[in-house]
């Protein structure tokens, strides 16, 4: 079943002309270019890049059989190989065109194993008696030697992400020696060594190249090493072991993961997943070396899911020999053709395609039943947010039967990642805010991943349609709501007015009056203006919703004008003359909107007393009873003069 297959190559893969006996294919891992060279050359080099920026194709003369070609970072330089002592530089610069030099490497009796790219211009040889970096000047068209290494090589291998080369040294080929390159300067790391494993003698076991791939997982540079069985250990199944090559300071080795089998591997990495491929079962398995293994200083590491198979492949028949009618071709998946590089291309050279591996995350859902460790898993994958969302509505469609308890690991787990967030934004806003500081380098903004599930989007997918959910009980639709807000609270996140609404809503619906004034007494719902307008409004179905929501605009502080908004709006004009005077604020509010309230209710001695006070006001404030055009009161004075009298009016006090 299709939903079983968690890996699957791309749709649109890179697509070359095949190996074959007049066409040689070669791969540059650093620019991920596939080289396809027909007669060494002579006939056409055809350049497949990951993009068409990087495709180019060109002729060159046939000096011999090409044994490495590689273009420089932006396709400026090609480096081509044809003998073990020298390589030759062609300029692809417009304005130095098919500029051509060659360099022989200085050690004497040394052969060139490969080279590396480490810039536009900067080029490291290795040979088998250590390596030497280059600095190529395309206009005087020579090289010029920046520093060299002498050690003895076996093999090499290039991390292109972190410019970092690993030598290969000793007999047994089991010390690494790393060295780091940047700008123009090579550094030495400190060279470790790979635990073989125990061998009867005299057999001494050697490490290889196809036993080590070097890769960076979140963010950090590893050394992965397959180790293969050995048949006097109790344990005969192969594992790999990761070795961390920090920038600063020495190698550590952090994780052993069980492949609880033998055979032929190979290694990938995907999304900072390590992929391992089981030639003879054909399948795959995944390890997350984020995943922690309890009380385990070495982490162990079993498989993240059981091993299934990349997804099935069909190619699609293109060229003259296409019928349209015909099928697409079902490719061999785990071919013995199949080379792998890092960190996740896959290199068919008999068929002519270049495939990225992808992680599939739906059918991962399924086959992980623990709901935490499937949240850590999908927390850290690119594209997680839609399946976690969709994780967490089927968790709530499925009733109570996985417990409040799941819920709300569930939720603490996505609040966590959510409040980390918002204080790597807050930290960067006030760093922006006070400007650069001398010898801090500037801050660069938080990137917000799809693992951020704020609150509208769990609002918007989940929980607005579960609250609707006919056939769950109201309970625990309550209960889910209440444990979402719990979590928020928990890390200090403020909760939105729109979950405490759903809420409010589901009792109100219910009849659970009881509950919601405890809630709000508990101030398990937190105080804010939108929900006191709330509560305002369900006075009709629940009386004394009203004072609850006064009484919480009070707690505010910074409500007075609405809460006189509100007692003035249900003709309580003298309640809000109170409370305005409580407060303090009677010396600057408006006579003219008090006015207007009193007349509106008809009753002729509530708007006495509130005129009245008016008039006092003033004249503790102007020494003068009267109203100031700007107060717009004139039709209030007609009227009171009318009902009461002139001589009512308070007269000008003089001196």
């Amino acid at each position: 079943m299709s939903e079983e297959h968690y890996l699957e190559l791309c749709e649109n893969p890179v697509q070359f002309e095949n190996a074959s006996s007049v066409n040689n294919v070669f791969f540059d891992e650093a620019n991920k270019q596939v080289f396809a060279v027909r007669s060494g050359g002579a006939t056409g080099v055809v350049v497949k890049g990951p993009d068409d920026k990087n495709s180019v194709a060109f002729r060159m003369d046939d000096k011999g059989e090409v044994k490495c070609i590689k273009f420089s970072i932006g396709n400026k330089i090609l480096a081509v190989q044809r003998t073990p002592k020298s390589v030759d530089f062609i300029s692809f610069i417009p304005d130095y065109p098919h500029l051509e030099c060659s360099q022989e490497c200085k050690m004497k009796n040394a052969s060139i194993l490969g080279f590396c790219w480490t810039n536009w211009n900067e080029i490291v040889f290795v040979t088998d008696q250590g390596i030497e970096f280059y600095q190529v000047l395309p206009d005087k068209r020579s090289l010029k030697l920046l520093k060299s290494q002498s050690v003895n090589v076996n093999w090499y291998m290039y991390c292109p992400e972190t410019a970092v080369i690993l030598l290969s040294t000793t007999a047994q080929g089991n010390v690494l020696q790393p060295f780091a390159f940047k700008s123009g300067t090579m550094s030495k790391m400190p060279k470790f060594e790979i635990e073989l494993p125990v061998v009867p003698k005299p057999a001494k076991p050697n490490l290889t190249e196809r036993d080590i791939a070097v890769a960076t997982i979140y963010g950090q540079l590893y050394v992965m090493y397959l180790k293969h069985h050995s048949r006097t250990t109790d344990s005969p199944c192969a594992e790999v072991v990761l070795y961390q090559l920090p920038r600063e300071g020495s190698y550590k080795k952090t994780n052993v993961l069980k492949l609880n089998t033998t055979g032929k591997f190979a290694l990938n990495v995907v999304d900072n997943l390590v992929v391992v491929h089981h030639q003879s079962s054909q399948t795959s398995i995944i390890f997350d070396i984020k995943l922690r293994e309890p009380d385990c200083a070495l982490n162990v590491h079993q498989p993240v899911l059981p091993g299934r198979s990349i997804h099935p492949y069909r190619i699609p028949l293109t060229g003259l020999a296409a019928v349209p009618t015909q099928p697409p071709v079902p490719c061999e998946l785990y071919s013995s053709s199949w080379s792998v590089f890092q960190p996740d291309i896959i290199i068919s050279a008999s068929e002519g395609y270049l495939w990225y591996l992808q992680v599939k995350l739906p059918p991962t859902v399924n086959l992980l039943q623990d709901k935490g460790k499937l949240m850590d898993f999908l927390l850290r994958r690119r594209d997680c947010k839609m399946v976690i969302l969709s994780v967490c509505a089927q968790m709530l469609n499925g009733g109570d039967k996985g417990g409040l308890p799941v819920v709300a690991t569930v939720f603490d787990k996505l609040n966590q990642v959510y409040k980390e967030y918002l204080e790597a934004e807050q930290t960067y806003t006030v760093a922006t805010e006070s400007g650069p500081s001398r010898g801090s380098a500037a801050r660069e903004r938080p990137v917000r991943t799809q693992a951020v599930i704020d609150q509208s989007d769990m609002y918007t997918h989940v929980l607005s349609s579960f609250s609707e959910k006919k056939d769950t009980s109201h309970k625990f639709i309550i209960a889910v709501l209440m444990e979402y807000i719990r979590s928020l609270n928990q890390v200090q996140i403020t909760v939105q007015h729109y979950l405490y609404e759903l809420v409010i809503k589901m009792l109100v619906q219910h009849n659970l009056f009881y509950m919601l004034h405890q809630f709000l007494q508990y101030h398990v719902l937190s105080d804010s203006k939108p929900l006191a307008c709330l509560l305002l409004s369900l006075e009709s179905t629940y009386p004394p919703a009203h004072q609850l929501s006064l009484d919480m605009l009070k707690r505010l502080s910074t409500a007075n004008d609405e809460i006189v908004e509100v007692l003035l709006s249900r003709q309580q004009v003298l309640g809000a003359l109170r409370f305005i005077r409580s407060v303090g604020g009677h010396g600057n509010i408006s006579a003219r909107k008090f006015l207007d309230a009193a007349r509106q209710t008809a009753d002729q001695m509530l708007f006495y007393t509130i005129f009245r006070f008016f008039e006092q006001r003033n004249m503790r404030l102007r020494g003068n009873p009267s109203f100031i055009p700007g107060e717009h009161c004139e039709e209030h004075v007609v009227y009171f003069k009318q009902v009461f009298g002139e001589q009512a009016l308070m007269k000008q006090v003089t001196v």
